[in-house]
């Protein structure tokens, strides 16, 4: 079972109903046993930075997320601003991250002369290393994008998948078993069901 924590923000019901449709067995939960026994853990986010911060930490659930994911090794999905909060902190506000993949988010800010507007709304081409367990890395696959920010990773090497708005920004994240996309794969249809269900098949590992 993967546990989709509800910590007040996000898109729960759509995660809940991807996972369904991939047979992943999410189940959406604030229950601090639930995410204890769950063989995967999806965090969503969707919003400001310190708005979401501060409702996770005023959850209390970060006491029992934290040693799952850190000892125990369960596989972490964060989704949008749930990858945000993997790093240390944001531009975007004053809270501390989780520092859970070494890095900061910044402002998106795409070349001058592009004139494309922030915040970046719509389906991009994303191109993953051929490591990331999350994609098919033979070609690109479409996922769709709600952002202002992006995450910049301090190693490389965390950069699990790229794509491009007026610039190249970090799509997805993997540090260890702690995975991060900046898009909705929720939203992102037969991507974002494949997406899911590899997610879901790692979870299974871990049963």
């Amino acid at each position: 079972m993967i546990a989709i924590v509800d910590y007040g923000v996000g898109n729960l019901a759509s995660i809940a109903n991807m996972l369904k449709k991939v047979g992943g067995g999410g189940e959406v939960t604030r229950d601090a046993d639930v995410i204890g026994s769950a063989h995967g853990i999806i965090l969503p986010g969707v919003g400001h930075f310190d708005h979401c911060a501060r409702r996770l930490r005023d959850s209390g659930l970060l006491s029992v997320i934290m040693p799952r994911v850190r000892k125990e090794r369960v596989p972490l999905l964060g989704i949008c601003v749930g990858m945000q909060l993997l790093a240390r902190g944001s531009e975007e506000g004053v809270e501390p991250g989780l520092d859970w993949v070494p890095g900061m988010v910044r402002r998106l800010q795409p070349e001058a002369g592009t004139k494309l507007p922030v915040p970046h709304m719509g389906w991009a081409r994303v191109h993953p290393r051929e490591s990331s367990p999350l994609f098919d890395a033979k070609e690109p696959e479409r996922f769709y994008f709600v952002h202002s920010f992006h995450f910049v990773c301090d190693d490389e090497a965390d950069v699990a998948a790229w794509a491009e708005y007026g610039t190249r920004f970090v799509a997805s994240v993997r540090h260890d078993n702690v995975f991060g996309t900046q898009f909705h794969p929720e939203k992102s249809h037969r991507f974002g069901m494949a997406l899911m269900r590899r997610f879901a098949a790692l979870a299974r590992e871990r049963a």
